[in-house]
């Protein structure tokens, strides 16, 4: 299939070089608009201008909804107001208020001048709720059919009303001030008998949100339920649009990306890695960079605290890199994993008790497996009683630093701050001066050395 997909792409490319338009419409009558989305996003934009324009409306408006918002915009900059217009009359209602947003204003007036007026109040609705929650990715187009009516009512109801709507797999059986009855598959309605009253097969057991409920919610619900959609409602209950799997989907994605940027500690960047300005990249990397620079500031000082003890056995300063490191990578790895559980839901606040009891059995094991390898270098190198410092050091240092990095992402979420926060370079950081306070610590008292007053 990737072999099929690169031959196109390069006949493609031939076609365009050689200006041949009917072989260029030929190949991309082959293409999925995912794909031509895939392929235009690595040409330049007179290329993909051109090659927009050369696709049907409907599947134009399939491909622009796949691409990137810079380049989403970049081609209705392109177009005169008729052609905008055009287009969004093509376009899913989510799709197209994510692309109304990204215009600027004077655009969006002309725009809602000139469309429809359902068009135009559905536009509005929907691009009035706050990002990132359930009524910004939510879409207007969907199925209902009264709850009141037989199964042949229905269907002839759907026949009627579902060629607008997203997806019809699953329908919802609305009473009389628009709220949620039930909810019956597409399935159930074909198999059972014409004269069945609906209300035998609907389920009423429906699980539902309001519009301000946050997206990752929205997006763990469907995932946790295996819902095709998810119903959406106002404050009042009343059903006003649904979130299908494929927009969770995407929330799931844009979340995973952002958390992978904080455990870089890097701020969201907001458009993607590609669109991002230099300035851009700067300012999101340079504020935790710096801050780091002081964490480590408190290792410097560990150090300093200890000039004697160092100064005695200078030979301890061949371990300090390998005790540091082993300190502040047990800490990277216990905090990725409360991370990523706190994230699934898998893990709660209730369970620090019970993850901090265990992580206390996995540390030591764990330090007193990296303490059987180092000892022998130790000992071979410096002689029993700088093996003996060393191997007890990496006990204690792994021990410390898996306990810091299990317990920074359960504060943070304690304090409604972002556990993704705990990021590895922070952990480290903070497990790299709790490491070099450890080590010549317990180096000072297992080789008698006077404690610095």
């Amino acid at each position: 299939m990737s072999q099929t997909k690169a031959t196109l792409h390069d006949a493609l490319r031939e076609a365009i070089t050689h200006n041949d338009i009917d072989t260029v419409q030929a190949l991309l009558a082959e293409m999925q608009p995912a794909d031509v989305a895939g392929f235009v996003r690595n040409e330049d934009s007179d290329t993909t201008l051109r090659l927009i324009n050369e696709l049907p409306m409907e599947e134009r408006a399939q491909t622009i909804a796949h691409l990137d918002f810079s380049d989403q915009l970049h081609v209705a900059r392109s177009l005169d107001d008729n052609n905008l217009v055009r287009l969004f009359m093509h376009m899913n209602a989510d799709e197209r208020v994510d692309l109304f947003k990204v215009l600027d204003q004077t655009r969006q007036e002309t725009l809602l001048r000139r469309l429809a007026h359902n068009e135009r109040e559905d536009l509005r609705r929907l691009s009035s709720y706050a990002e990132g929650t359930a009524g910004a990715i939510m879409t207007s187009e969907y199925a209902v059919i009264p709850v009141d009516c037989t199964v042949e009512q229905a269907l002839a109801h759907l026949r009627a009303t579902a060629p607008d709507a997203e997806t019809i797999y699953q329908v919802y059986l609305l009473d009389a001030r628009h709220r949620i009855a039930g909810t019956v598959s597409l399935r159930e309605l074909i198999l059972a008998r014409a004269t069945a009253p609906i209300r035998e097969l609907m389920r009423t057991d429906v699980v539902s949100v309001d519009t301000e409920t946050s997206q990752e919610e929205v997006a763990r619900l469907i995932a946790h339920y295996d819902l095709l959609a998810l119903p959406i409602t106002d404050t009042e209950g009343r059903m006003v649009g649904i979130v299908t799997y494929d927009d969770a989907m995407d929330v799931a994605e844009a979340e995973a990306t952002e958390d992978f940027h904080k455990g870089a500690t890097v701020g969201r960047l907001g458009a993607g890695l590609r669109q991002a300005s230099v300035l851009t990249l700067y300012r999101k990397r340079a504020g935790w960079l710096v801050l780091l620079v002081f964490a480590h500031l408190f290792s410097g000082a560990g150090i300093a605290l200890y000039e004697e003890t160092i100064a005695t056995y200078i030979t301890l300063v061949f371990f300090l890199p390998l005790l540091v490191g082993s300190s502040g990578n047990a800490g990277s790895q216990a905090s990725t994993l409360m991370v990523r559980g706190i994230a699934t839901g898998d893990v709660h606040l209730r369970d620090w008790g019970y993850m901090l009891g265990r992580e206390v059995l996995v540390a030591t094991a764990l330090g007193v497996t990296m303490a059987l390898v180092v000892a022998t270098l130790a000992w071979y190198r410096d002689g029993w009683q700088i093996a003996l410092v060393v191997s007890v050091s990496m006990v204690a240092v792994v021990f410390v630093g898996s306990v810091i990095g299990m317990s920074l992402p359960f504060l943070l979420n304690r304090l409604n701050l972002d556990p993704a926060t705990a990021s590895a370079p922070l952990v480290t950081s903070i497990a790299d001066a709790a490491g070099v306070m450890v080590y010549f610590s317990l180096a000072t008292a297992i080789l008698g050395l006077p404690v610095v007053p």
